[in-house]
């Protein structure tokens, strides 16, 4: 009789859970369910925080900011608890270039295993790294593989080579040839002679099809792996495939090498090339490329966002998840607004707060990794004179807009902020910088969302203001619906054959913070400019 009790009690048990956790059923659960607890990331999937190092925070005094500047603002990022929402939130790091070079940018290296004196030491990168482990934020480094500084010890003693005509040793290293062509320069010590030098004088071409270099940069990979660092940003991966060059050959080589040193290295490339392009890249199996057509003033998001117009971006969407995944099916979107080489895209919405926070929701709950370039969560624009020069797009983090700054190391790329600095936007619920910290962490409480792939782009009614898609992860749906609708609010119907169950699991209102998204008897209403995420209860 016991054993009886216990089979039938346990029947019952098993029928209950049914009755709370299926999608499925008919059967009425709980209101909603209680906030999600963050677990902390242990894949490749994150929320980076992009540093451009010499603006960000000076700490010695020099008006260039350094590693010790970062290791300063940390827990502004990410301090360590990801059910806190004083922090950002991100749990990656994406560094621009910190190794030894001539320039401000670093971008035409000397010497790829070291620091450059302007941002610190090994020891000041290490103790980064350790203070990242603790907040478990993944830290990645912009890696210039295409070219070089004409500092590197390599290329020096390949152009005193060349000069004696010697086109062995340290000149296979680099492109040398007889004939001009276009992005090839005079060796003026060497006449007749020119090297590729794609980007310009300062920054020869490495041979990429060399074995040598290959092997150096296995070295390199190596060294910075070894250090802690979680993978790579490579620039400008569309130049890597030359006349006997193989890009995606060279790319997959690179990436698998570095597997050796760190299974689960994460490496995200820059390529400004149209979308057909990345596709083709993605065959080398990298993680990510910066999904370009998305980002800047004149991309699918700003668009989208400035024109109220959200149904056209969701065919954008599934288009480009649906190429990029039969190019590589473990791609991981690697979406932003703005970077280091763009305008701000503080000054991608003229109409606005209410915009940028709508951007924010818009490209942050995009399937995949985001990228936030530091200020953008605080409104900061590019000077309206910039005049094409890039220093202009990585002016200093503004922390106090009651302080003028102290970094200078991008001349004169300071613009006023309209909302406040840091320090002016913490406390106030309204502000910019709030609504990402919100935004983040409606993500990270749906891991879905980022690691899920679109399966459906969904259509009320034609109705054009609304961007909706359902990604699936794990055997769940999400469904993530934006209102892109400045001025009207509007209400749509989940019906069953959406989702049966629906329940909020996170929403966000950019228009106004008084208005509410509500879900009650599968009728979604969604004030102007607001965003719902629905799961099933």
């Amino acid at each position: 009789m016991k054993k009886a009790l216990a089979i039938l009690l346990s029947l019952m048990l098993l029928m209950s859970s049914f009755t709370l956790f299926g999608c499925n059923n008919e059967t009425e659960s709980p209101d909603s369910p209680k906030e999600p607890v963050i677990t902390p990331s242990n894949d490749k999937y994150r929320n980076f925080y992009h540093i451009w190092v010499c603006s960000f925070n000076d700490t010695n005094g020099d008006e260039t900011g350094d590693l010790n500047g970062i290791i300063e603002k940390l827990d502004y990022i990410n301090d360590g608890d990801p059910n806190t929402d004083t922090d950002l939130g991100c749990d990656g790091i994406w560094l621009s270039p910190i190794m030894p070079s001539d320039s401000y940018h670093k971008y035409d290296v000397d010497d790829y295993m070291d620091i450059d004196p302007e941002f610190g030491t090994l020891e000041d990168f290490d103790r980064l790294i350790e203070e990242c482990d603790k907040r478990g934020i993944t830290v990645i480094l912009d890696l210039v593989l295409n070219h070089c500084g004409t500092g590197h010890e390599y290329w020096k003693s390949a152009v005193e080579q060349v000069k004696a005509g010697n086109f062995e040793d340290y000149a296979k290293y680099f492109r040398f040839g007889f004939n001009y062509g276009e992005g090839w320069r005079g060796l003026g010590s060497a006449p007749g002679v020119y090297y590729e030098g794609q980007f310009s004088p300062e920054m020869p071409e490495w041979n990429l099809a060399y074995d040598g270099t290959r092997e150096y940069f296995e070295e390199v990979a190596k060294f910075w792996l070894d250090r802690g660092v979680g993978g790579f940003r490579l620039d400008a991966v569309k130049y890597m495939t030359d006349d006997v060059t193989d890009g995606a050959e060279f790319l997959n080589w690179f990436y698998t090498t570095a597997k050796k040193y760190n299974s689960d290295v994460y490496m995200v490339g820059e390529n400004w090339d149209s979308n057909s392009q990345l596709y083709d890249i993605y065959e080398s199996g990298i993680d990510s490329q910066f999904a370009f057509s998305f980002a800047t003033a004149t991309g699918y998001i700003a668009t989208a966002v400035n024109s109220g117009a959200g149904k056209p971006l969701t065919s954008q969407l599934l288009k480009f998840e649906k190429n990029s995944q039969e190019a590589n099916p473990d791609v991981i979107n690697a979406f932003f607004l703005s970077n280091h080489d763009t305008v701000r895209s503080g000054s991608y919405f003229p109409s606005g707060l209410s915009y940028q926070k709508m951007a924010a929701a818009v490209y942050m709950m995009l399937p995949g990794n985001s990228f936030t370039y530091y200020g953008e969560e605080i409104g900061m624009q590019t000077p309206a004179a910039y005049a094409a020069n890039d220093a202009y797009f990585r002016g200093p983090m503004i922390w106090d807009s009651t302080v003028d700054p102290d970094i200078w190391c991008t001349a004169d790329a300071y613009s006023e902020l309209p909302y406040g600095g840091v320090k002016q936007q913490t406390d106030d619920e309204n502000s910019l910088l709030s609504f990402y910290r919100n935004v983040i962490k409606i993500k990270n409480q749906n891991p879905g969302i980022a690691r899920g792939h679109v399966t459906e782009i969904l259509d009320f009614d034609g109705n054009n203001s609304i961007c909706a898609y359902r990604t699936t992860y794990d055997g769940k749906d999400i469904l993530i619906i934006h209102n892109l609708d400045a001025d009207n609010q509007h209400t749509i119907t989940v019906s069953d054959d959406i989702m049966k169950n629906p329940v909020l699991s996170g929403s966000l209102v950019a228009s106004d913070s008084k208005s509410t998204v509500t879900l009650s008897d599968g009728a979604l209403t969604l004030p102007p400019q607001s965003t719902a995420i629905v799961v099933c209860k």
